[in-house]
């Protein structure tokens, strides 16, 4: 089983090239490739972030011989604060980040541009922020899928349902949402019984959240729009303690282990794939077009109302996930097999036509 998950509208440019001269690769404009900064979230909110993400974008990085300091910021923002002073002190020419929040975001970015560091939004967009360009999956796009996934497992019955959204201080959370009430609101036929935020993507909270939730709709709850694969483990853990898990759909995002087993066992009816690799490339050719001097390629632009502003984006396709194409995230290198088909996932693997 196999998929090519393309990186739309990019211009990512293989070339052929075998790796031996990627230190070439940021020189077509006749600058020294600059040192690139990093810094991730945290390692709660997702497991994606070190697992996928940071050997990716070591991967891209090194293949085009551009020097990068990649760290995560646990989750304080205080410390992203303090990991961008250090970098920016260390000379790098170029900053990433995946804000924790707006407000702190765009501090950091300020000061960026202030020792003329160019910036980059990786993933999530800083509101009232002067990131150079935003790399990112189209997010809207993922809660439209997140929201069909879910009508799909629901059908055209009546159905009472529950979402469970990302981080308020997260953007992109806020269009997971717009994205799949966009969906679900338009059928007649569903009603929302319960919707709330769940603070840093915090998935102990979540299943606090949820469980008060199902209690206040006296457990009638018939599909659980949850915004990523933690939170969606958390609900079916709530799901489970009350007989119901694979009985109520809820979806997922980000295709991490722990979310396509659980489609496998058909307690989860979906997740999304956002490619890692696609996204660290992307992150790659961008930061590497600022430090050389010319400027990278885009699909279009992202609007920051709070800005005022249309910042410059690259935006990638994400995929929908069912037990039909796990294997397609397994072939693309998202996770192993091994680490998916592990124990009493073996069998259900086989049956998906999943094989290594």
């Amino acid at each position: 089983m196999s998929a090519t998950f393309a990186l739309a509208g990019c211009g990512s440019d293989d070339g052929g090239d075998d790796g031996n001269n990627a230190g070439d690769g940021g020189s077509s404009n006749g600058g020294e490739t600059g040192k690139v900064g990093v810094i991730l979230p945290d390692t709660e909110s997702s497991v994606r972030w070190e697992s996928a993400d940071r050997p990716a974008l070591e991967a891209a990085f090194e293949e085009a011989g551009v020097e990068a300091d990649i760290q995560n910021a646990e989750g304080d923002a205080e410390r992203m604060t303090q990991i961008a002073d250090t970098m920016i002190g260390d000379g790098v020419t170029v900053l990433a980040i995946v804000n924790l929040d707006s407000e702190s975001g765009a501090a950091i970015q300020e000061k960026a541009a202030t020792a003329g560091v160019a910036t980059i939004d990786y993933d999530r967009l800083t509101l009232g922020g002067s990131a150079d360009y935003y790399v990112s999956f189209d997010n809207t796009v993922v809660g439209e899928l997140q929201g069909q996934g879910l009508a799909d497992c629901l059908g055209e019955k009546d159905a009472n349902i529950v979402y469970l959204n990302g981080s308020p201080t997260d953007n992109n959370a806020t269009l997971f949402a717009e994205g799949a009430h966009s969906v679900l609101d338009a059928i007649d036929s569903y009603k929302v019984v319960g919707e709330q935020a769940v603070p840093d993507w915090d998935n102990e909270e979540a299943a606090t959240i949820f469980q008060q939730l199902y209690t206040a709709a006296d457990g009638k709850v018939d599909g659980v729009l949850a915004a990523n694969d933690g939170l969606g483990g958390a609900a079916i853990g709530v799901l489970e303690a009350n007989g119901q898990a694979g009985k109520v759909p809820v979806t997922g995002q980000d295709a991490t282990v722990e979310g396509l087993q659980n489609v496998l066992a058909g307690t989860q009816c979906m997740t999304v794939y956002k490619s890692a690799k696609l996204e660290a490339a992307a992150l790659a050719e961008a930061a590497i077009a600022l430090a050389t001097g010319g400027e990278a390629e885009t699909t279009g632009t992202t609007e920051d109302a709070e800005g005022g502003r249309d910042v410059p984006s690259i935006l990638l396709d994400p995929v929908s996930i069912t037990k039909d194409n796990v294997g397609d995230v397994i072939a693309d290198g998202g996770q192993s097999y091994a680490d998916v088909c592990s124990g009493e996932y073996a069998d259900l693997c086989t049956e998906a036509g999943i094989t290594e």
